[in-house]
């Protein structure tokens, strides 16, 4: 059995090696801290959207509709983001994606009574297919800013940076819109963007020019029909990428359930709507996915083999952990059932980024991860509407996570196949 080699500078698993990257590499630290910058931000911006349909509709539909609205935009646009990502300069989409959502986002100030909500989907809408635009390019970035042997080090970092963001911008989120109003929530988010574009231009970013063929002009190269069929025979002659691309989407199948944290914490659990016992429940969420991809490399080390495996089980243990919340007694018991749940599934997310990042060519790398992140919204779309439409016919909600958690099981297998066919190569 290979060793783990925990006495490595940049040792995955280890929380030491996380503060030495981001005190050892000042490009990456602004890189992150851009992001975080804006991932808060954007829950400034879901607790006040919420706040506000409510207020105008009073209606749980209208919040359905919002989510919708922000995850058709990826699927449409992904493949376009990943050519455009590829092509040009992506510190300069980056750059530009959050000075255009900066001033999108304050259109929602326009919104005064029931009969602007369309203008609401609208700006979501528009404002998920800027972030279609901005996140492969930001994806695609990670090898160029860190070695192969920091990447591990920083997918970790994200995912737990993400969990942290969720539960400060959330809280920071409802605080403003508690005490100021949603409006100063959508500003605090404007100006979130502001900041995050100002640090990303202390960002060093190589762009790796593509090089160029003496071809004759087409309408293909003109509208990157030409990059975005490259990309696609790129992947269907890899088949491990091919596979990796899958593994979010397989994930996505049973993400359904994050529409039940919330109906468990307001009704199963929460006598009636009481309100927080659903935040309780999304807090665990956050717990488990900052702490997950941190103990699978403990557990099981940190070669792409041993990730490959951890991807595997994590399915089946998402599966187990959602059996058992279905059947969860109370709050206590849901709620570690929850942060089981989360970590598996944090570390199917994070190690399939690292796989990615360091498995694909720069030059096809952000046509990969839209790619990837197309096919994700779209089978959570599918997912999220069909976890709706058994509630609305009447199925019990401890009946329907049960049945998401055996969706787990599918692609755990499909996935257990794919490492025997190609054991070995």
């Amino acid at each position: 059995m290979q060793s783990k080699k925990t006495d490595a500078p940049y040792a995955a698993g280890h929380l030491s090696s996380y503060c030495r990257l981001l005190g050892n590499n000042a490009n990456y630290r602004r890189y992150w801290l851009s992001g975080s910058i804006s991932q808060i931000g954007d829950w400034f911006n879901y607790i006040a959207i919420f706040v506000l349909l409510s207020q105008l509709t009073g209606s749980g539909k209208a919040v359905s509709w919002f989510l919708i609205a922000k995850h058709l935009a990826p699927a449409l646009f992904g493949p376009a983001a990943g050519v455009i990502a590829d092509r040009y300069s992506r510190k300069a989409i980056l750059i530009s994606c959050d000075l255009i959502r900066a001033a999108l986002v304050l259109g929602y100030l326009l919104v005064e009574d029931k009969s602007q909500v369309w203008l609401i989907y609208l700006l979501a809408f528009t404002q998920e297919a800027v972030w279609t635009f901005y996140n492969p390019a930001r994806q695609a970035s990670l090898p160029n800013l860190c070695s192969k042997e920091e990447l591990g080090i920083a997918n970790g970092l994200s995912g737990a940076s993400w969990s942290v963001m969720l539960a400060v911008g959330a809280a920071l989120g409802g605080f403003l819109t508690a005490h100021l109003g949603w409006q100063a929530a959508i500003i605090a988010d404007s100006l979130s963007f502001l900041l995050s574009s100002a640090v990303m231009t202390a960002v060093v970013l190589p762009h790796h020019e593509r090089a160029t063929e003496p071809a004759a002009f087409s309408i293909g190269r003109l509208t990157g029909w030409h990059d975005l069929r490259e990309g696609f025979l790129y992947v269907r002659s890899e088949p491990k990428i091919a596979a990796l691309l899958l593994i979010k989407s397989g994930w996505a199948l049973a993400g359904g359930v994050l529409v039940m944290l919330a109906v468990f914490g307001e009704q199963v659990f929460g006598a009636g709507g009481e309100g927080g016992k659903s935040g309780i429940l999304f807090s665990m969420r956050g717990l488990g996915a900052a702490v997950g991809p941190i103990l699978a490399w403990r557990l099981v080390g940190e070669s792409e083999a041993a990730m490959r495996r951890a991807v595997g089980a994590a399915f089946f243990l998402s599966a187990v952990a959602y059996l058992f919340f279905s059947q969860a007694p109370d709050m206590l018991w849901a709620a570690l059932w929850v942060c089981c749940g989360h970590a598996a599934g944090s570390v199917q997310w994070v190690f399939s980024t690292t796989l990615i990042h360091r498995s694909v060519e720069d030059r096809f790398r952000g046509r990969v991860f839209s790619a990837e992140m197309a096919m994700l919204t779209l089978v959570m779309s599918l997912s999220i509407w069909l976890t709706g439409a058994a509630m609305d016919a009447g199925i019990s909600p401890r009946r329907i996570v049960f049945g998401l958690a055996l969706l787990y099981i599918l692609p755990g297998l499909a996935w257990s196949w794919h490492l025997q066919k190609n054991k070995g190569s």
